[in-house]
């Protein structure tokens, strides 16, 4: 029976993403589109890091958090992007299995790290706006490192177990993936086993490191809201720092949840699709562009970086 079992899931090695299109001149243009994007993504994210790490007067738990969640902007893209722009040139679509599962682990990773950086973010704009006077007591260094691990540790913990079951599927059908990037729901989609048990495990991933979040996040700013009366002109600088979080939240969230919290048999499609690269692309690239669009301490410091340069 374990023989059987093992002959069943060597049937399939490899998986092969059908991505956008298979017309070549289409291949090439988004090639070059994806590429302008990553580029910029990496460079908004980069200077980000540079003008925070530079800059003493950035050295606080916002900006903190800021860079912490510009490098999982960086990570996340990295583990797709580069793959996908090589097939656009190549045409080779194919991907092995343990490369996929290595690409989907790295995924779950990285987006366990934002959702919960999120939150933290959340939490210390909350600190900042209805506990002014304590906040560098609350928020001090060895809290924010804390807060930083116990990011790295849920999601890889999490992640770690997601993977353990999905390499325990069986695929002994299509290997057709309608899809840009290996995602966990589109191999449970192929797999010939019984997934009612993983099924289960996604519904509880997304609620654990989607909709606890988002909630945590809601009663922060529920909390922000309801202690804006006779706010002092120190309470209202912090409340400002609020607007770009809040846009960041509602993009991503609301992405993530239309994605991650869809039945199995909407897994794949042209709309899902569109709404994969708002969310491994677009996102990260917007994000250092919204938190510094407006900020007249990320203004200062970009302009001592290049000075210095």
């Amino acid at each position: 029976m374990a023989f059987m079992e093992s002959r069943n899931r060597s049937t399939v090695t490899h998986f092969t993403l059908l991505g956008f299109s298979g017309d070549p001149n289409v291949q090439i243009v988004l090639f070059l589109i994806f590429l302008f994007i990553y580029v910029v993504l990496l460079v908004a994210n980069i200077l980000l890091i540079l003008v925070v790490t530079i800059d003493c007067r950035l050295h606080n738990p916002m900006y903190f958090f800021l860079v912490n969640l510009s490098i999982v902007n960086i990570g996340g893209p990295s583990v797709t992007v580069p793959r996908m722009l090589v097939e656009f040139v190549s045409g080779n679509k194919s991907i092995v299995f343990a490369a996929c599962v290595t690409e989907i682990f790295f995924s779950l990773v990285l987006g366990g790290c934002e959702c919960l950086l999120l939150v933290f973010m959340a939490y210390d704009r909350y600190v900042a706006i209805c506990n002014p006077l304590h906040y560098n007591t609350i928020m001090n260094r060895s809290v924010c490192a804390l807060m930083i691990a116990v990011t790295w540790t849920v999601s890889f913990a999490t992640s770690s177990l997601n993977i353990f079951f999905l390499c325990r599927l069986t695929f002994c059908g299509s290997n057709i993936i309608n899809h840009f990037l290996c995602s966990y729901t589109s191999l449970i989609f192929l797999s010939c086993s019984d997934t009612s048990a993983l099924d289960f495990m996604i519904f509880l991933g997304s609620t654990t490191l989607l909709l606890v979040p988002f909630l945590l996040i809601l009663l922060s700013y529920y909390k922000i809201i309801s202690s804006i009366k006779g706010i002092d002109s120190r309470q209202y600088k912090a409340f400002s720092s609020c607007t770009p979080h809040l846009i960041v939240v509602i993009l991503y969230y609301g992405t993530a949840v239309i994605i991650f919290m869809r039945p199995k048999v909407s897994v794949d499609g042209n709309r899902n699709k569109v709404l994969s690269v708002f969310y491994v692309i677009t996102i990260p690239m917007l994000n250092p562009l919204i938190y510094s669009l407006r900020n007249k301490d990320v203004h200062r410091a970009l302009r001592k970086l290049f000075r210095l340069q």
